[in-house]
């Protein structure tokens, strides 16, 4: 590991600490003071952070909705502690049709940020109904109702697992940007999707799982002495993100954040030892346990059809097609037929055919 390297992580794990601590000072420019912000998976890492982000600015009314109860639950706790903006905590589930559009019609949201997915990898290979359920078809359902109620802007939160994906996870997310591509300048409603790597410190990530490990002074499980990641500061993510929400002037639906170089994984976690391992009688351990299912050896931003191009925002860019791709028509129907007794194989050989 050469020292530039050895320097990114060290910094990578100082914003782990200033996380922990919440420490966050940078004052943005935005108002959303007209607005009625929807955000869904409000009780996750980028939802919460997008939550606490916005009570610091005036906003006419903010829908927080998610379907997990205690974090949920955490989460109002929080803000009340914070806040006296008009808040509505909304405990649903974006797959139901009836409370949407209910929601729809009696809050009316002009700004959606849409942070709910299913995103564990191995987890979700097991369980390719339910991402399809709700990574492709919770989308389509609020990108249908935000037309129909004439909500003024959707921010899909994608992932950099949707490029030449492998897995169920990444094929569903995927399925989920083709499909906002496609609705995307046809109708009034503008929808722009934010692409990018792993959350640094998100729920159930790499570095908390470290710390735990470390914590019980047990071996780091690193799953190959190859893999690599990319890696976004969370407070860094959702900063840029309101700025995407905040602007309307943006040329193409696809926007990634400059991230830099992908760091290798035992790098990192050899870094996470010499930085947080404090019980000098017990030498921690680095075990390879082997990719699990669905994981790649490494990630992209940009597939090969694709390039990017700056935008006039630091840190902000687009991602393009390559001017010979023609987006196709998108018929849905035979992953709206699945059901969850069908093998998981069969459901996951059935997103690949989107995919190609």
């Amino acid at each position: 590991m050469n020292e530039t390297n050895s320097n990114r992580i060290k910094n990578l794990l100082n914003e782990f600490d200033n996380i922990l601590s919440n420490q966050n000072s940078q004052v943005l420019d935005i108002d959303f003071a007209n607005e009625t912000i929807l955000i869904t998976g409000a009780a996750g890492t980028i939802g919460s952070g997008l939550a606490k982000l916005l009570i610091r600015y005036p906003v006419k009314h903010l829908i927080l909705l998610d379907n997990a109860e205690t974090p949920l639950y955490y989460l109002q706790n929080d803000l009340e502690q914070l806040s006296k903006q008009n808040i509505s905590i909304v405990l649903s589930d974006i797959r139901y049709e009836e409370p949407m559009v209910d929601l729809f019609k009696t809050l009316k949201p002009s700004i959606i940020f849409h942070t709910a997915a299913y995103k564990h990898v191995p987890l979700m290979e097991s369980n390719p109904y339910e991402a399809v359920k709700l990574n492709i078809f919770g989308t389509k359902l609020l990108a249908d109702l935000a037309i129909q109620y004439q909500t003024k802007k959707m921010v899909s939160i994608s992932t950099d697992k949707a490029v030449h994906p492998i897995s169920v996870m990444g094929m569903t997310k995927r399925i989920a940007e083709m499909y906002l591509e496609h609705i995307n300048k046809t109708y009034k409603t503008q929808f722009v999707i934010t692409r990018f790597g792993n959350v640094l410190g998100s729920n159930g990530s790499l570095i908390p799982l470290f710390k735990k490990q470390i914590e019980r002074d047990h071996a780091i499980t690193v799953t190959d002495s190859d893999v690599s990641r990319y890696f976004i500061n969370k407070d860094k993510a959702c900063q840029l993100i309101l700025k995407i929400a905040h602007n309307d002037d943006w040329e193409y639906p696809i926007l990634t954040f400059d991230m830099g170089e992908p760091i290798k994984i035992l790098d990192l976690a050899k870094t996470f030892i010499k930085l947080y391992h404090t019980n000098t009688d017990n030498e921690i351990a680095i075990k390879l346990i082997g990719l699990r299912p669905g994981e790649k050896l490494h990630e992209n931003i940009i597939a090969n059809n694709e390039q990017l191009k700056p935008t006039r925002h630091q840190d902000i860019l687009y991602v393009v097609k390559n001017q010979q791709m023609h987006s196709k028509s998108l018929d849905l129907s035979s992953l709206q037929a699945i059901n969850s007794y069908q093998k998981p194989s069969e459901i996951k050989a059935l997103l690949s055919t989107y995919c190609d």
